[in-house]
Parts: C-alpha cells; sequence; structure tokens
C-alpha cells in the first residue's frame, strides 16, 4: 500500500493499516522515501490478506505528458477538517485539476482543490492534516500521492508527489518488483481516452491458457533483433517526426518488437500510445500538445490509415523539440502503403523517406531453436499458475521433463508458433496420452493451432456449464457461435443480437438464450473497450484457425452473415476470412468458398472486396472474384462501372483486374455505340479515355496510346456537334495523349 514518506518515517518501521470504517492491520514499511522531500512516500506490506475488499487489476501509473492545463484529478482520505470526537473516523473525497507548469521546476504536481477552501481556525495547523499518503488519481491512472497542503493557498492547494518521481527510484522499483507488483511503465495521463489497453503481465486469474501468448503480456522474454532494435533506438533519438513501417507475417514478432521498444522508451520517461483502432482523427490531432518525447504505435496500421494522416497532420503542429515517432505493425506493404504516402500533400510530404522493413523469422537458424523452445517452456510454466483451474499442476517440474521435439521445419522459424508449441506441449501434459508426452508428429507446425484449441475448448465448455448454455445448446451451435463473433465483430449488445438472429441454429431461440451466449462470449474474452461486448481470441492466428475450421464446415456461414452486416462487419469478415484461407491446412478450399461469396454478393461486398484486397497478405480469393465478375458477360456494365469506380488510381495488385474491367466496360459501350452512336459515343470515348490510363500505369504505352488516339477522335467529334457539352472532355483527353 502505498503512502507518505512522513507518515512512517523509514523503512522497517511497523505500522497499522485502516480502512475507515472497517478493519485494520499490522503492516511493514518496505521503501520510504525522505519525508518532507520531493519523493515524500512510501510502501507497506501488509501482514496478511487484507479483511476489505481490495482490486484486482494490475495498478496502472500515470504521469502528465503535456504542458496543457486542467487536467481532471481526485483523491479521498481522512483528513482533520472531516474529525470529530467520539465518532468513528471519516472520509472525504475531492476533485481538482493540476496544471503541470505549476511546481515541475521542484518536481511537484499541485492540486487545485474545485471544493471551496474550508475555513479554519486552528492556529499553525491545517485542515487537510491526515491526508498525507493519499492516492491522487486521473482518471484510471495513479498520477502522484498527496504530500502536504500548499503554503499560501489559503488551503486550495495541495502538494502532490509524482509517480515519475517514485519510479525514477531504483529502490522504488525494485520493492514493488519484490513483492509480487512490478511497475507497469507510465502511462500519458492526457492520452488514456485513446489508448487501446493492453494486457498486462498480472492481473486477475486468466481464464484461457492462450492469453499468456498475447504480445502485450510479454510472458516469454524478449531475445535477438538486437541490430533492429539498436536502428529503432537509434531513429528515436532523432529529434522531430519520424515513421517506420515494419512488416511480416503474423507470428513473425512485430508487435512483440514493439512493446519492448516501448517499455525501453517508457523506462527512459517517453510517453507511449497505442491507439484504438476507433478513435476519430479530431482526437489523434491533440497530440500536437504532448510535451514529452513521443512513441505512437499503429498496429494492423494498412487498416488504420485515417489515423496515419491524423497523426501527421499533429506532427505538423508539433514543436518539433522532441522526438514525435510513429512506428506502423502490418502483415504487408505494397498497395495501401503507396496510397497511405500520398493521402495529402502534407502527408506525401512527411512520410517521403520513411523506412520500410520487412520483419524476418527470429530462429532462422535450426540451431538456437531448442534453447528457445526451452526459455519459452519455463517462462509458459511460470505463468500457467495465473490460469483459472491451472494452479494445482507443477508446471515448473513439466516444463523440465518435456521431450525435446524436431524443430528442423521451417515454420518453427516463426517465434510465435515455437511458443505455441512449447505451450500445447505443457497443456498436454495433464492428459494422459495427449502429443506433449510423446514425440511430436511431423506436421506439428500446421497442428499446433488446433492442439491449442482442443485445450481452449475446456475453456469454452467449462464457461457455457456456468453459463447454463450446456446441453441446451450443443457444442456446434455453441463453437460457431464463437466463430461469428470473432468473424464480424459488434460493437454493442443489440448488433451482437443481431448476429446470433443471422445464424439458423440461433435464430429460434428467445432473447434471454441469445443474450447469455453474448455473455458467455463476454466471461471467456471480456472487451477491452467498455461497450463492447466481448474481446478477442488471441494471439489472431488461434482465432483465424477456429475460424476456418468452422467455415471449412460449414461455408453457409459467412452466407448468412453477410446479410444485415454493417460497413466495419463486412470488413472484418472479409479480412478474417482472407487470413484464415491463407492457413495451408486448408489446402486452398477456403478459397473458393471465399470468393463465390463475394461474386454472390458484389452488390454489397464491392468496394469492402477492393479496400479489403489492397491491405491483407493473402489477397488471390479477393482478386479471383474481381476477375470473375468483370469477364462474366452477364455482370451488369453498372455493376461494372461501380466496381471501376472503386478500384484506386494506381494498384499493383488489381492493375491487370483494372485494365480487363476497363476492356469489359469500353467493348460493351463499343457494341451500344455502333448500333446508336447519338447516346452512347460520349460512354465509349469516355471508357477509352480510362482505358488508356490503365494501360499506361503497366507500362503498355503502345496500346495506351492507341485507345486515348480514338478517344480523342470521338471527342473532337461530339465537341464539333456540341462545343459546350464535350470541350472539357476533349481537353482531358488531349492531356492524357499528351
Amino acid at each position: 500500500m502505498l503512502t507518505s514518506a512522513h507518515v512512517v518515517a523509514r523503512a522497517g518501521e511497523l505500522v497499522q493499516v485502516f480502512q475507515p470504517g472497517g478493519a485494520s492491520m499490522g503492516g511493514r514499511v518496505v521503501w520510504c522515501g525522505t519525508p518532507g522531500e520531493r519523493d515524500d512516500a512510501a510502501l507497506v506490506l501488509l501482514d496478511d490478506e487484507p479483511a476489505w475488499p481490495m482490486p484486482k487489476a494490475v495498478v496502472r501509473w500515470g504521469r502528465m505528458a503535456s504542458d496543457r492545463p486542467g487536467t481532471s484529478c481526485r483523491t479521498w482520505g481522512v483528513p482533520d477538517l472531516a474529525q470529530r470526537s467520539g465518532l468513528p473516523v471519516e472520509a472525504v473525497q475531492m476533485k481538482g485539476k493540476i496544471n503541470p507548469g505549476t511546481g515541475f521546476v521542484g518536481n511537484q504536481y499541485v492540486m487545485d482543490l474545485l471544493q471551496h477552501p474550508p475555513q479554519w481556525s486552528e492556529e499553525g495547523t491545517s485542515p487537510w492534516g491526515g491526508l498525507s499518503g493519499a492516492a491522487v488519481f486521473c482518471d484510471r491512472l495513479l498520477a502522484g500521492v498527496v504530500a502536504s497542503d500548499r503554503a499560501y493557498s489559503g488551503h486550495g492547494q495541495l502538494n502532490v508527489v509524482p509517480a515519475y518521481v517514485l519510479h525514477h527510484d531504483l529502490a522504488f522499483r525494485a520493492a514493488l518488483a519484490e513483492h509480487g507488483a512490478p511497475a507497469t511503465g507510465l502511462e500519458a495521463v492526457e492520452l488514456q481516452h485513446l489508448a487501446d489497453v493492453e494486457p498486462a503481465g498480472r492481473g486477475p486469474a486468466l481464464g484461457s491458457p492462450a492469453a499468456l501468448l498475447q504480445a502485450g503480456r510479454q510472458t516469454v522474454p524478449f531475445h535477438g533483433r538486437k541490430d533492429l532494435l539498436a536502428d529503432l533506438r537509434a531513429w528515436c533519438g532523432r529529434d522531430g517526426f519520424g515513421a517506420w513501417l515494419l512488416h511480416g507475417p503474423g507470428g513473425q514478432g512485430k508487435t512483440r518488437l514493439a512493446h519492448h521498444l516501448a517499455g525501453l522508451l517508457a523506462a527512459d520517461g517517453w510517453a507511449v500510445l497505442w491507439p484504438r483502432a476507433d478513435v476519430i482523427a479530431a482526437d489523434l490531432r491533440e497530440l500536437r500538445d504532448v510535451a514529452k518525447p513521443l512513441l505512437v504505435v499503429l498496429d494492423y496500421a494498412e487498416a488504420r490509415t485515417g489515423q496515419l494522416t491524423a497523426l501527421v497532420e499533429a506532427a505538423a503542429h508539433h514543436p518539433g523539440s522532441k522526438p514525435f515517432k510513429v512506428l506502423l505493425l502490418a502483415r504487408t506493404s505494397g498497395d495501401w502503403w503507396v496510397q497511405a504516402k500520398s493521402a495529402t500533400l502534407l502527408v506525401e510530404d512527411y512520410l517521403d523517406d520513411t523506412p520500410s522493413i520487412r520483419l524476418e523469422p527470429l530462429e532462422q537458424d535450426p540451431g538456437p531453436r531448442p534453447e528457445a523452445y526451452r526459455t519459452a517452456a519455463r517462462a509458459l510454466a511460470g505463468a500457467l499458475p495465473n490460469v483459472r483451474g491451472l494452479a494445482g499442476h507443477d508446471w515448473r517440474a513439466a516444463a523440465d521433463t518435456l521431450p525435446a521435439p524436431s524443430l528442423d521445419q521451417d515454420g518453427f522459424a516463426n517465434a510465435l508458433t515455437l511458443q505455441m508449441t512449447a505451450l500445447a506441449d505443457l497443456l498436454d501434459t495433464t492428459t494422459p496420452g495427449s502429443p506433449g508426452t510423446a514425440p511430436p508428429p511431423a506436421n506439428q507446425v500446421q497442428k499446433v493451432e488446433d492442439r491449442l484449441l482442443g485445450h481452449e475448448r475446456r475453456h469454452w465448455q467449462h464457461g457455457a456449464t456456468a453459463h447454463g448454455l450446456s446441453p441446451a445448446l450443443s457444442r456446434t451451435t455453441l463453437e460457431t457461435a464463437l466463430a461469428a463473433a470473432h468473424l464480424v465483430g459488434a460493437t454493442d449488445r443489440e448488433q451482437a443480437d443481431h448476429t446470433w438472429m443471422r445464424i439458423p441454429t440461433l435464430a429460434d431461440q428467445p432473447r434471454d438464450r441469445r443474450d447469455t451466449v453474448t455473455a458467455w462470449i463476454t466471461a471467456l474474452y471480456p472487451p477491452a473497450e467498455s461497450g463492447r461486448p466481448w474481446g478477442a481470441l488471441q494471439p489472431d492466428r488461434l482465432a483465424e484457425r477456429h475460424i476456418g475450421n468452422i467455415l471449412a464446415a460449414d461455408p453457409n456461414l459467412a452466407e448468412c452473415l453477410v446479410d444485415g452486416a454493417d460497413d466495419a462487419q463486412a470488413t472484418q469478415l472479409l479480412t478474417v476470412y482472407s487470413r484464415a484461407a491463407a492457413h495451408p491446412t486448408f489446402d486452398g478450399s477456403l478459397n473458393d468458398h471465399l470468393t463465390r461469396l463475394c461474386v454472390r454478393h458484389h452488390s454489397r461486398l464491392a468496394p469492402h472486396i477492393v479496400a479489403t484486397t489492397i491491405q491483407v497478405d493473402h489477397p488471390q480469393p479477393l482478386i479471383t472474384a474481381l476477375d470473375t465478375l468483370t469477364t462474366d458477360p452477364t455482370t451488369a456494365v453498372s455493376d461494372l462501372i461501380t466496381l471501376h469506380d472503386w478500384l484506386p488510381y494506381a494498384s499493383q495488385r488489381l492493375a491487370r483486374t483494372a485494365i480487363q474491367l476497363v476492356e469489359a466496360i469500353t467493348n460493351h459501350y463499343r457494341a451500344l455505340a455502333e448500333a446508336d452512336p447519338g447516346a452512347h459515343l460520349p460512354d465509349l470515348a469516355r471508357a477509352l479515355s480510362n482505358l488508356s490510363v490503365r494501360l499506361g500505369e503497366v507500362g503498355r504505352r503502345a496500346e495506351g496510346l492507341e485507345a486515348v488516339e480514338e478517344a480523342v477522335r470521338h471527342y473532337r467529334a461530339l465537341a464539333e456537334a456540341d462545343p459546350g457539352a464535350h470541350l472539357p472532355d476533349l481537353a482531358r483527353a488531349l492531356s492524357n495523349l499528351s
């Protein structure tokens, strides 16, 4: 427990801790700052578990990252002004504001109280006596500890010891770590409403063993990447704006590397922000006020180009005296990156020299893999007791006695695959005759997700029984619901119910049972964002494999989910479906299903097909769908034109598709123009002009020249007959010709 140094005097002191209106118990001071100085704070270790309810979540520490005044804060304690003779000790809760510029030379925060200052008559004493040691929170972040009444403030201000002063003390951090509450770093107070809350290493018992593999938990120690990490540190060391794109397949270690870099920078006083996916551009522009060195990490950057533009706009209004760095993480570079860099002239200028690095597999050399496997197994064994229902097993002994697997297959170069295998092997030791107690199969790389899903199913089944869903609903129905939840997502409980209504085996269930399905998934995977009905099954590859298994067994599920899906759900469905289809286990079978889905629902999905094609690392099923629509003579020309309008101006992936599309439109209008030139010659000329541009983009300049020359001839004839209507078209065609 946190208190003031001047309350407890020195380290080693035995003290009594109490809760107002509750019990008291003994404790011992395990760290103590200097009474009356800027580190006037202390840590007390309680003798036993307290008799009053304690929060289970990890304490999140905060600091001011900007000079913007008026940050809201709150505290409560037992000041003298609230006490009355003969009555129990009473508490007072107060709100205030912190202006970061006040007290910054002395490394203090000053809390301006919003309440009217109390009238106090006792000479030489403060009405706030007894409040020392009270925690000061800024929303969810612990930002400091009340130290004293500020002199000459008329009891309207309180001096606060900032959390950053405590974290600067190595002994303070060591005391936290020694007693099982390691400091998690300092978050930017002013940016917390923008932040995606990453899982911490400790907290409530986990329901899912797979959660230990989340990059944010950093369960397995970071290793390797020394040269790249050194380059990133040097890049961060330069003042002003800078961006860096790091891309590679899922599980390669992009997010883990970013967390490691962020941790190093946070320890050096940087502000680090992982923005939520739903943060709007206007809110991100607030980053222009950040006065500390800043690192912003955009995960899945290929789907967040609007946020990237907003970050550049914020950087353009940032003083530039401190670093303002943006680290982009994506599964692929290519079309989306080309378009993102040219979104505006400002963006083009700021991102012109951005490095783009493909992250290579971590364990390319098979030699060190056994040691990496052992390290992962030992780290995971140390964390598995934190998973509900798994505390009773001797995991450390299991890790020490695991048979050495054969790790020569290329797939084990992927860091996540290696760690997933270690976790599956550990979990298998609790099941006699499972693969973890025998030599692993030759195709272990492809089967490791299924092995982990087998253990995850026990978690699902236990939750379903607890919620009364089993045996009322079959395992297939429940697993289908879980796949749908991660395939299309939902913004709230109502949208979740609309999703269940589109699944045949749930549509006929009463509303209360459908709501129980939502509650079941929420309990399995709690949401990081308030208001969302559920979080994600992670790592992503595990969710993608489960979804792929369900879609392989029931391709009609995606058909059901498309009907009634909003734009966000449609995009998520196509993105996740394409990732699941890329897994070699399915041997291309999901490719055909996804292509047919896109073709059948092209009028609904067209813009999402195009947008997803330029973002994902497995776009072929989507490209095949577009090509199928383009070459199908039954596709209406209006649909072809709509598709063309959605295509980006320039795209390597869709260049061939774009040419086929415009050729089909051109051929259609050529036939119509031959029958009725007056009505359709302008359409033919426009199509020819578009065709010339597309041909020129891929270097087929002779054909492009031929097309635009024909377009100019048609526009000359049209402009002679009606200059007012067609002279601008002729001018544009002549510009293309030049």
